[in-house]
C-alpha cells in the first residue's frame, strides 16, 4: 500500500495525507480521524526512509505496550525505562489497545523514531515469519513467546513465564490442600495466548491427580478486563455451585472474581478458595489477600532490556529467558485436609 491508496481511501490530497502522518496541527479533527481509519484499515505503514537519510544515528529504545489497561505491565514499563536510561539510550513508549495489531505499530514507530531495538509487551503469541518480516531491528517479546506461531527461535527473543507449568502449579496446590472440584475462570480455551496456556497447565494438573475435566466448570468470560470477569464467574454460579476451588489466570481478573463470589453469597474461603497468577500490586490489598503465583516483572522488564541491548552492541545474539514465579500466600486458599 502507498500514500496515494490512502488519499484515495479518505477522500483528501497526497500532501493532506502527509501533514496527517507528521502530525501537523493544520488539519481539522474529522479529516485526521478518517485518514487514520484508512491508515489502519489499509494497514499503511509511512516510508520514513528518505526522512531518515538526514537524521542522526538514534540512541532510542522503543516499547510497544499492547493493553492499556493491564496493571501488570505498570511495573514492567518502569523498570524497561530504568534499565533503558541506566544504558544511556532514550525509551520511546508507544501504547496500543489489545485489538490493534502490535507488529504494524512497531514498524511504523521504528521508522518513525529511527529506533535502535524493540521491546514488544504484551503481544500475540502467533507470529509468522511474513509477519515480522518489517521489523529490521532486534525486537523482544516481554512476558510472552511465540508458542503458536511458525517463527525460528533464532529469530526472535524473549522473556517470559513458562504459562502452563505455572498454571499446573497453582492448580496442584490447590489439589494438595484437598480440592477436587475445582473451577477456573479464563478468557478463552483456544485464544492461542495466555489463557490457552495457562488451560492447558490447569488440566495438565487435574490429569496428573485423576481428576476428571468437568466443563461445566470451566468459565469463559470472552475479555480479560474485570467487568468481564465478574459476569463470567456470575454464569458460572448460576450454572453451578458444585466446586470449593476457583483457578484465575490472572490476579485482576481474580478480583473481580472474588467480588462476584461475595454478591452470589460465597464466604472466601470458606465456602471457596481462589488462586491466581501475576502478583499485582492490587491483589495485595484484597480481603483476604489473594493467594498467587508472583511474576518478577521489575526483573523480567530489566532482563528484556539487557538482551536487546546486547544485540544491539553486537554481543550476542537472539536469546529466551524463562523467569520462575514466587508463591504469595494470602488467606484466599482453604485446607480440606
Amino acid at each position: 500500500m502507498t500514500i496515494k491508496d490512502v488519499a484515495e481511501r479518505s477522500g483528501v490530497s497526497v500532501s493532506t495525507v502527509s501533514r496527517v502522518l507528521n502530525d501537523h496541527p493544520d488539519v481539522s479533527d474529522a479529516v485526521r480521524t478518517r485518514v487514520l481509519e484508512a491508515v489502519r484499515e489499509l494497514h499503511y505503514v509511512p516510508n520514513n526512509s528518505a526522512r531518515d537519510l538526514v537524521r542522526p544515528q538514534s540512541d532510542a529504545i522503543g516499547l510497544v505496550v499492547r493493553g492499556v489497561g493491564n496493571p501488570f505491565f505498570s511495573a514492567v514499563i518502569r523498570a524497561v525505562e530504568e534499565a533503558v536510561s541506566r544504558a544511556g539510550y532514550t525509551m520511546v513508549l508507544h501504547q496500543i489497545n489489545t485489538e490493534d495489531n502490535e507488529l504494524l505499530a512497531a514498524a511504523s514507530l521504528a521508522r518513525a523514531k529511527k529506533l535502535r531495538g524493540l521491546i514488544l509487551l504484551g503481544g500475540c503469541f502467533d507470529y509468522t515469519p511474513e509477519q515480522t518480516a518489517a521489523l529490521d531491528i532486534p525486537f523482544v517479546c516481554c512476558s510472552f513467546t511465540n508458542s503458536f506461531g511458525s517463527l525460528k527461535k533464532t529469530a526472535y527473543s524473549s522473556v517470559s513465564i513458562d504459562d502452563e507449568a505455572e498454571a499446573c502449579r497453582a492448580v496442584e496446590m490447590l489439589i494438595r490442600e484437598g480440592h477436587r472440584k475445582i473451577a477456573v475462570l479464563l478468557d478463552s480455551t483456544c485464544d492461542h495466548s495466555i489463557s490457552e496456556l495457562r488451560y492447558r497447565g490447569y488440566r495438565r494438573a487435574l490429569e496428573r491427580a485423576g481428576i476428571p475435566l468437568d466443563r461445566s466448570l470451566v468459565a469463559e468470560s470472552g475479555d480479560f478486563d474485570m467487568a468481564a470477569a465478574y459476569k463470567g464467574t456470575c454464569r458460572l454460579l448460576e450454572r453451578t455451585r458444585d466446586f470449593t476451588a476457583l483457578f484465575v489466570i490472572s490476579d485482576s481478573m481474580a478480583v473481580a472474581a472474588m467480588k462476584a463470589l461475595r454478591d452470589g453469597g460465597l464466604r472466601i474461603p470458606e465456602d471457596c478458595s481462589i488462586i491466581a497468577i501475576d502478583g499485582i500490586d492490587m491483589s495485595n490489598y484484597t480481603v483476604p489477600t489473594l493467594t498467587t503465583l508472583i511474576q518478577p516483572q521489575a526483573a523480567m522488564g530489566a532482563e528484556a532490556v539487557r538482551i536487546l541491548l546486547d544485540m544491539v552492541e553486537d554481543r550476542a545474539g537472539n536469546r529466551h529467558v524463562r523467569v520462575d514465579t514466587t508463591l504469595r500466600l494470602g488467606g484466599s486458599v482453604r485446607s480440606l485436609n
